[in-house]
């Protein structure tokens, strides 16, 4: 089965938003084995939405629309397939109650347009929608799906996790699909291929390597496909064991985990504590720590030390260092680190000092130099490091790299 996505929304087309929700919906179909051959993004009118589904229903059996179907007379996706269709609109009474009882529980009465939002095409299975007032609508012709979904990103995930995917994984009858996505850290995608080449030559030819880069990452996802009854889960297994062996200390961790999340079970399998001094980071480096639950075990604090004064005054960073080297530099950035370890009496310390622009640049310290420096109480550690992308790339970096350090220096004095 293959499947093509459509979304419906002027906004999209001027650039208003950016449409997350086909990433979404692309990535859980291929979890489960189903290919999407196009993405298209398409106005709010009745003609595009119409001939796109002719189109895609040419090389698609399932074809998933999100968008258009609010209560607002701009949302016409719902009277638009009623019409492809040859379908009559009806209240779909578990809807009207749905939507009822949201609107009471609000302290609000139901508007016509509110009540409208049950109207459903007698053609279609209603698909529930339990975050939200809009249904999602799933149709069958001639051999085709077609699904209708609301636009808003976490109504659509909802009704994907809790209606759609269970419905379309009972179709799949002899196809699966095994993923396993490797996080990296430390290579940029060349070098890092380069590293893989030997390793990805030998890979079984059921087996497909993917390069998904971000600003902080590089995900390497393995993919297997094939009949029911292959042992793919035991081939994919054996391939990541083998990539372990030739990257082991670029891979912090597997599936969505994040850097703060590693370093955080470093920190309490360990019993240790860790604090933070932030210059140019602005204090992103500890908003990332405690965006992990259960940090406030580790985590002690931060002292965001953006200017000169507050480095000498609350980190004891003698102003002499900071006259005869800058702010930016390695005595510095040391300084900071081991002052705010001292201060806040953590085992770790990270410190950050950097130029991340657009101004405040020099020949000798162009925009994008940042010092990182990890302290503990065994050893203190630190780096340059250039970046060359804008401001708020460049705090994104600092910030990943320091946390990638911290968690290379845990390993290694823990092992």
């Amino acid at each position: 089965m293959i499947a093509e996505l459509i979304t419906i929304g002027d906004e999209i087309l001027i650039g208003q938003i950016v449409d997350t929700n086909s990433a979404w919906i692309a990535e859980n179909l291929n979890l489960i084995g189903i290919p999407v051959n196009r993405i298209v993004s398409i106005s709010d009118s009745k003609s595009a939405i119409q001939k796109s589904i002719d189109e895609a229903f040419i090389n698609s059996d399932i074809v998933i629309i999100t968008g258009g179907l609010g209560p607002t007379n701009d949302d016409i996706t719902k009277s638009t397939l009623n019409e492809y269709f040859k379908g009559n609109l009806a209240i779909h009474q578990p809807t009207l109650e749905h939507v009822s009882t949201i609107f009471k529980s609000r302290g609000l009465g139901l508007t016509e347009l509110n009540r409208k939002q049950a109207e459903v095409p007698d053609c279609c299975v209603v698909l529930q929608n339990k975050l939200g007032t809009a249904p999602g609508m799933w149709f069958e012709n001639e051999g085709k799906i077609l699904i209708s979904l609301p636009g808003v990103p976490f109504e659509m995930a909802g009704l994907m996790k809790n209606e759609v995917l269970p419905r379309l994984s009972k179709l799949i009858t002899n196809q699966v699909v095994v993923h396993r996505t490797i996080q990296t850290f430390g290579l940029p995608e060349s070098y890092l291929a380069e590293k893989l080449t030997n390793w990805e030559n030998q890979l079984p030819k059921q087996v497909k390597l993917a390069y998904l880069p971000s600003p902080t990452s590089i995900r390497l996802r393995l993919s297997a496909y094939g009949a029911k009854g292959a042992n793919l889960f035991d081939l994919v297994e054996g391939e990541v064991k083998k990539l372990y062996q030739v990257i082991p200390s670029y891979i912090y961790g597997e599936g969505e985990v994040s850097l703060q999340e590693v370093i955080g079970r470093l920190l309490k399998l360990n019993n240790a504590s860790l604090s933070t001094a932030e210059s140019c980071t602005g204090g992103a480096i500890a908003h990332l720590i405690t965006q992990v639950p259960g940090s406030s075990e580790y985590f002690k604090g931060s002292v965001v030390a953006y200017s000169n004064t507050v480095k000498e005054e609350l980190l004891g960073v003698n102003p002499d260092i900071i006259k005869k080297n800058g702010a930016v530099s390695k005595s510095v950035v040391e300084a900071m680190a081991k002052g705010v370890k001292e201060k806040l009496k953590t085992d770790y310390a990270i410190a950050v000092s950097g130029i991340a622009g657009p101004d405040g640049g020099t020949v000798e310290k162009p925009v994008g130099t940042v010092w990182i420096a990890i302290a503990s109480n065994k050893s203190l550690f630190s780096k340059e490091i250039r970046f060359t992308s804008d401001r708020t790339q460049n705090i994104i970096r600092s910030t990943a790299t320091a946390l990638n350090m911290l968690r290379l220096i845990l390993i290694d004095e823990n092992i």
